[in-house]
């Protein structure tokens, strides 16, 4: 009679998922792993040719978990772009590890930073077209301006040099918006 299999895949990947929101993607290595979901090595690579490859399904849980993040947060403003940005800023606080997983790393599981912003459901090409219903001569590169601008904020909460509060937050990405359609 075959052994009952008590680690599973996705047990594996759940573990490996807490681990990179605690400490970040490069503290977990198949020991350390291992240690936290009480198993040896041998149930991980089972499941996953090496580490590479959980890697590869870590990654596509993190943008799933940023894409529910942004699907959850709430939509007060009109004003294109200051939602997403808003969202995002605050991923970056409340996220941190998973935060410089997706949108820091050099190794994006060939993946564009567009893609994992737009999401299944297209999150970006909604604020371009709310852009565009605002009379936004160049939306597209209103979202360029403005993401430069929203994602140096998030960077700066990083390292603890973003400071301001929501309301102040949403106050400097209106403010942005209504300058750049000015350029």
């Amino acid at each position: 009679m075959a052994r009952k299999e008590t680690i599973t895949k996705k047990d594996i990947l759940n573990t490996a998922f807490d681990m990179t929101r605690e400490e970040g993607f490069s503290k977990v290595s198949a020991r350390t792993l291992a240690a936290r979901a009480g198993c040896s090595t041998q149930p991980i690579f089972r499941v996953y040719k090496n580490m590479e490859e959980l890697g590869d399904d870590l990654f596509v849980k993190a943008i799933e978990f940023f894409s529910a993040y942004y699907d959850e947060f709430p939509k007060k403003n009109d004003t294109p772009f200051v939602n997403l940005g808003l969202a995002y800023i605050r991923f970056a606080e409340e996220e941190q590890q998973i935060f410089r997983l997706l949108f820091l790393s050099e190794n994006r599981h060939g993946k564009s930073l567009y893609d994992m912003l737009n999401g299944k459901n297209g999150a970006v090409v909604r604020e371009i077209n709310n852009a565009k219903f605002y009379g936004c001569k160049d939306p597209s590169g209103m979202f360029m301006k403005m993401w430069i601008f929203i994602h140096g904020a998030a960077c700066m909460t990083l390292t603890g040099d973003y400071d301001l509060q929501e309301d102040d937050t949403v106050k400097l990405l209106e403010e942005s918006y209504n300058a750049f359609q000015n350029i």
